[in-house]
C-alpha cells in the first residue's frame, strides 16, 4: 500500500515538471527551443508513466527523446521517420497492455510526423493534436499533472500559433 501511494505522488510530482517544461516549449516562437525543452519535458513524462504502471506510454516517451534529437539533426528525412515509427512499433507490441495504450500510439505517430516533416504553424497544429492525445492518455491512467500538462500545453500552443500567424499577417503587409 505504501509503494503505490509513494507511485501515485512521485507520478504527479513529475507530471508537475512537464506541466513547467510544455509551457516553457509551446509559449516559444523558435522551433529550436520548442523541441529541446520538449526534451526534458519527456524525460519527466517518462518517468511519470513508469510511476503509474503505463509501460507503453513510457516506452513511447523514451522514444520521444530519440525522436526530438533525431528530428534536430535530421529534419525531413523519410528514412528516419520511418526508423522511428518502426521502434515504435515495436515498443508497443512488446508493451501492450490494452486499448488504455493506443492514444499513446496516435500521439507518437503524429508528434514523428510533425517533428520530421513540418515547421513553424502545421508543426505546432499536429503537436496540438498529439498533445489531444497525449492527454488522454495522461486521463487513462489518472494522471492529474499530465493530463493538466498537456491541456495547459495545448492552450499555451493555440495561442502561440496565433502568435505566429499574426507575425506572418505584419510581415506580408510589410512587403505590400
Amino acid at each position: 500500500m505504501w509503494l503505490e501511494s509513494y507511485n501515485a505522488i512521485a507520478g504527479q510530482f513529475f507530471g508537475i515538471v512537464s506541466l513547467t517544461f510544455c509551457l516553457l516549449a509551446f509559449s516559444s516562437k523558435s522551433d529550436d527551443r520548442l523541441l529541446v525543452l520538449l526534451l526534458s519535458a519527456n524525460v519527466a513524462f517518462a518517468l511519470q508513466f513508469l510511476f503509474f504502471g503505463s509501460w507503453t506510454a513510457a516506452a513511447l516517451t523514451l522514444l520521444v527523446i530519440v525522436r526530438i534529437a533525431l528530428a534536430r539533426r535530421y529534419p525531413g528525412s523519410l528514412a528516419v521517420m520511418l526508423g522511428v515509427l518502426g521502434a515504435s512499433a515495436i515498443a508497443a507490441v512488446l508493451t501492450w497492455q490494452g486499448w488504455a495504450d493506443l492514444p499513446a500510439v496516435v500521439a507518437m505517430v503524429l508528434g514523428t510526423v510533425s517533428m520530421f516533416m513540418l515547421r513553424g504553424i502545421p508543426l505546432r497544429v499536429c503537436l496540438g493534436l498529439a498533445a489531444t492525445a497525449w492527454m488522454l492518455s495522461h486521463l487513462l491512467v489518472g494522471s492529474i499533472g499530465g493530463t493538466l500538462a498537456e491541456g495547459l500545453a495545448l492552450f499555451t500552443n493555440v495561442i502561440t500559433i496565433y502568435r505566429l500567424y499574426r507575425d506572418q499577417q505584419r510581415y506580408q503587409q510589410s512587403l505590400d
